[in-house]
């Protein structure tokens, strides 16, 4: 039996090895949505480096009524990142080095997760690097997570073929099985997840004609919006309906989805009569060849409750579209 703990080290070395790229197999990473772990020397977070990363952590996320953070951040120093750290799925680096430096790691010990490390030979190069990919750091944490949650959503699906709204339009979206029917008529489907007692997510389908260049240029929404409201969207109130929150700006984007020109709307809903209100997310694709404009939308309600990551659900289903 001399030979048995080769034995048994062979089996965890066959066991942890992937039949499919012959490398080993990666533990399942951890954090949950829009959480960062940010790995930074105490005197650094402290300091003026700290300060402008906390400009990039802590930006305010558009749309939503009370202000929220793009991340809720966990800070250790370098030497702290080792055994259970390492397997979180966003990670940031900071630190000092023998050059600058603006990395990106896929599943480096866990997966999915991503590591960004930020090297520099000094103090004023790293506040440097770090206002320079602000953007970027932003858009590559939250494809991670964008990624993770459809992947969560998808365990179990509402059966799409069977709304009409959707087969007419000729697209379809990955929508969870709890997300229960409003309404369907053919033109227009809202569909809503009920969280708990007074707290509810929302999703909104329809298509409209391009009648001017004012809609291909995007200048329409809001009225549209508000159009599609009072005629599909009742209050709780005889005479309300649901609008555009009139004292607020909504934030537009031009963005590409299904390889058409899109309008990203961030803002805030409201029921005309009524107090009710919160935060929207609108995607109105332009189709030319087709003179439509698509319209994917979600909104929640959430009185007193943080809505940044009801708001990240939406998104990550609005960003499921695929046209037939």
């Amino acid at each position: 039996m001399k030979n048995l703990p080769m034995l048994i080290f062979a089996l965890i070395l066959f066991n942890s090895c992937s039949p499919k790229d012959g490398g080993f197999v990666l533990q399942k990473s951890n954090g949950t949505i829009n959480q960062l772990l940010v790995v930074m020397d105490h005197n650094l977070w402290k300091g003026v480096e700290g300060d402008e990363l906390r400009k990039v952590t802590g930006e305010e996320v558009l749309g939503l009524p009370q202000r929220e953070p793009q991340f809720d951040v966990t800070q250790i120093p370098v030497k702290a990142f080792q055994n259970l750290f390492t397997s979180q799925s966003k990670v940031l680096i900071v630190k000092l080095g023998d050059k600058d430096e603006y990395t990106i790691q896929k599943d480096k010990y866990a997966a999915p997760q991503t590591i960004i490390t930020i090297t520099a030979k000094d103090k004023e190069g790293l506040g440097k690097i770090i206002g320079e990919n602000k953007e970027e750091i932003i858009k590559t944490f939250k494809e991670v997570d964008i990624y993770r949650v459809q992947k969560k959503l998808r365990e179990k699906q509402f059966d799409t073929k069977t709304l009409k709204t959707l087969q007419n339009i000729g697209m379809d979206l990955e929508i969870p099985a709890s997300y229960k029917l409003v309404d369907d008529t053919g033109d227009f489907l809202w569909m809503r997840n009920k969280i708990k007692q007074g707290q509810s997510i929302n999703l909104l389908v329809y298509q409209l004609p391009i009648n001017s260049i004012d809609d291909e240029l995007g200048k329409n929404i809001v009225s549209t919006r508000d159009t599609i409201g009072k005629k599909y969207i009742p209050g709780q109130f005889d005479g309300t309906y649901l609008i555009t929150e009139a004292a607020y700006s909504p934030h537009t984007f031009v963005v590409e989805m299904e390889g058409k020109k899109t309008f990203e709307t961030r803002g805030k809903w409201e029921v005309k009569g009524d107090f009710m209100a919160g935060p929207f997310l609108n995607y109105t694709l332009v189709d030319k060849p087709n003179n439509r404009l698509i319209v994917i939308e979600g909104f929640a309600y959430a009185p007193t409750t943080n809505k940044r990551d009801f708001m990240f659900e939406v998104e990550a289903i609005l960003k499921t579209l695929t046209i037939k």
